[in-house]
């Protein structure tokens, strides 16, 4: 599956996007170093042909997966597997380790690795000019004419992805409220999968939940053992 995901990665690397506005597209996968670290990851755990499940957050953040290149990593676990140093990249720690908490209690990364796939909705980042002339993380969400924008590149990049061999029985959907929404609609119209199942997404469960972890902890395992 390693050279299918790192094909979809590459096919991602050619679109060109022109949005309105103050809004714009970040595509890392232009970058030869990116390029590089998501062929070397995908390598070590995706060299196989398992039917994995989607797990799909909404989009990319500018200096969290749209500096490294994989959804939902750490820059101090891509420098340990690959060397290679993430200039510029920040996410939220709390975020990060209950992730990495799920995979370990699910059996350890190397075991949810082969089950599972990371991904986005919308899997380039956008960023908006605010009034300060600073950058700032958007979702594809963000309004109805952004969403109606990007909604056949939407479409193509989830037909992508099934194509890579995609266990179509369920996908699992990091946010249970806007992107949930929109996935489900568009499940709905397509037929990508049997069902989407909603988790609840790490910053809202760390940042507004805390007092909650285990519970959503427990949610999260259920469901990511419960597949079929």
């Amino acid at each position: 599956m390693n050279k299918k995901i790192v094909d979809y990665y590459k096919w991602l690397s050619l679109q060109n996007i022109e949005l309105f506005d103050k809004y714009k597209i970040v595509n890392p996968y232009k970058q030869e170093r990116i390029i590089k670290i998501v062929e070397m990851f995908y390598n070590k755990y995706f060299d196989d042909n398992n039917n994995r499940y989607l797990i799909l957050g909404a989009s990319p953040a500018r200096r969290g997966t749209s500096a490294t290149g994989i959804p939902f990593e750490d820059e101090e676990h891509i420098y340990k597997l690959t060397g290679e140093i993430v200039n510029d990249f920040y996410i939220n720690k709390n975020s990060s380790n209950f992730l990495y908490d799920v995979m370990e209690n699910y059996g350890g990364i190397d075991k949810f690795y082969s089950d599972f796939f990371f991904g986005f909705v919308c899997p380039l980042g956008i960023v908006n000019t605010n009034n300060k002339n600073n950058e700032v993380n958007v979702n594809y969400y963000e309004n109805n004419k952004l969403k109606k924008h990007l909604n056949d590149f939407i479409k193509k990049s989830l037909e992508e992805l099934i194509k890579m061999g995609i266990n179509r029985d369920v996908c699992y959907c990091i946010g249970s409220g806007d992107n949930y929404q929109f996935l489900s609609k568009l499940n709905e119209e397509n037929n990508y999968f049997k069902r989407i199942v909603a988790l609840e997404h790490p910053r809202y469960i760390m940042q507004y939940n805390k007092d909650k972890v285990s519970f959503y902890m427990n949610k999260y395992l259920k469901e990511l053992n419960n597949k079929c």
